[in-house]
């Protein structure tokens, strides 16, 4: 019998390992994105959905870079998850050592980043939603170190590069697949 990923089984295994209410709206806003780009590329959005909502889910128990997302492979693993999503997962950390040869690693690379990144702008606005959040809003927050400085811009450049997209795409993009689950993500705000 083969597994097949699904949402309602990724989700129940997310909230096994996660409580935080930042780390869940984190791996939906990457999940909203990813799924965004599937449909865009014409791939498969529930596994790529599925890849995107796992992609942390062990950070909160092991967030040391000896554990994760190693601890969360062997987890994926036990429970029967097929390689790919697995070899997925492993491929957004640098530090994995496994590189990012397909479009769903280098789209779930591209987007992790830059979900929480665009969820920290919407969050500062007056309205503290995505819904007005602007390109240009989140461009000038990129040239501010101090602002979100523990993502490193970069990685930002990089996930665009390797989806072959200019920076300001990747990032409306991103924005856009995000408004999709604004109310999902609590970034509705007061509009």
């Amino acid at each position: 019998m083969s597994f097949s990923p699904n949402r309602p089984d990724a989700w129940l295994l997310l909230t096994e390992y996660t409580k935080s209410e930042s780390l869940l709206k984190h791996a939906m806003a990457v999940e909203a994105a990813v799924r965004g780009y599937a449909r865009r590329f014409g791939e498969d959005q529930e596994g790529w959905g599925v890849v995107a909502l796992l992609h942390d889910f062990d950070y909160e128990r092991w967030p040391t870079l000896d554990d994760h997302p190693f601890r969360g492979s062997e987890i994926l693993r036990e429970r029967g998850y097929p390689e790919w999503v697995i070899r997925a997962i492993l491929s957004h950390a640098d530090y994995s050592g496994v590189p990012r040869d397909g479009l769903l690693e280098k789209t779930l690379f591209a987007c992790d980043e830059l979900a929480g990144f665009i969820t920290a702008a919407a969050l500062i606005r007056p309205s503290k939603s995505i819904l007005d959040l602007e390109l240009r809003s989140v461009l000038k927050r990129m040239k501010d170190k101090a602002f979100a400085r523990g993502v490193k811009r970069e990685d930002l450049t990089a996930g665009a590069a390797l989806l072959g997209l200019p920076l300001d795409e990747h990032i409306g993009y991103v924005i856009g697949f995000m408004r999709e689950a604004a109310d999902a993500l609590g970034l509705r705000g007061s509009l």
